[in-house]
């Protein structure tokens, strides 16, 4: 029985009242940043390492079955939006396909073939790095990807929430996050997802602001795809240069984006 599995110290949870299990689940959360931290060094060596491969022109992928992949493809989502970067610059791929992100597909992860398969579909090179995600750190779908983009040269990293595990050995750059024990055991959806996530927030964010996506603390390349993010360039803009909003607003109308309304502004 791996870590994030074992017997939790809460018993009868059927027992509990509502204010119970939401004060227990909300006590177990509490322990989930302090294991993050305990992991910062190596999640420290990931992004150095991811940064230098995207600087060169690669990408990033993760590979990862259920809650895990699902988690990954959340992650690769949210980059074009927020810093402005191209699609498939980063990419999450998941067990079982698409079909894989709204529901179950039985024994996706089984399959230590197939993430190599998947990632071979995006042509993935020595340019690249591949993160595997994988709460038990024994998913076979993510052992087998990180075994095979090795084998050809790729930089490979890892988020686990177990210590010594199969897939942290496949990785050059593991990352273990041990958050012990679920509130339900096995449920890792819950403290070891909640891990995995404040990983993969720390991963793209330092990465894309190392990558020069972001000035001062602001998403200046962010896309201005509905009316609240166009009043945050709006704001930003305000912010930035002291000028009122109908000024801010027709230099986001004229240059498409926030860092271009501040590079003519600032560099005419």
């Amino acid at each position: 029985m791996n870590n994030t599995e074992s017997p939790s110290h809460f018993h009868n949870l059927e027992t509990l009242s509502t204010h119970e299990l939401l004060a227990g689940i909300n006590s177990v959360d509490q322990t989930v940043p302090l294991a993050v931290a305990k992991a910062l060094p190596q999640i420290e060596a990931l992004v150095q390492a991811t940064v230098a491969r995207l600087r060169e022109g690669g990408r990033l992928f993760y590979i990862g079955a259920g809650t895990s992949g699902r988690l990954g493809i959340l992650d690769a989502s949210e980059c074009p939006p927020t810093f402005g970067v191209p699609q498939g610059l980063v990419i999450g791929l998941i067990a079982g396909g698409d079909k894989a992100i709204r529901q179950a597909v039985e024994n996706a992860e089984d399959d230590a073939e197939q993430a190599w398969k998947d990632l071979r579909a995006f042509d993935i090179s020595e340019k690249d790095i591949v993160v595997g995600i994988a709460a038990s750190g024994r998913t076979p779908y993510v052992i087998g990807g990180l075994n095979q983009a090795r084998q050809h040269g790729i930089a490979t990293g890892c988020i686990v929430c177990n210590a010594g595990s199969a897939v942290a050995t496949a990785a050059e750059f593991p990352v273990e996050v041990v958050t012990g024990p679920e509130f339900v055991t096995g449920s890792t959806r819950m403290k070891a997802g909640t891990a995995q996530k404040l990983v993969l927030n720390m991963l793209t964010t330092a990465t894309m602001i190392q990558l020069g996506r972001v000035k001062g603390n602001k998403m200046v390349d962010m896309q201005l795809s509905n009316a609240k993010l166009v009043d945050r360039g709006e704001r930003m803009l305000m912010d930035e240069l002291g000028i009122a909003q109908a000024e801010a607003a027709e230099l986001l109308r004229q240059h498409g984006s926030v860092r271009a309304a501040l590079d003519a502004r600032l560099n005419p």
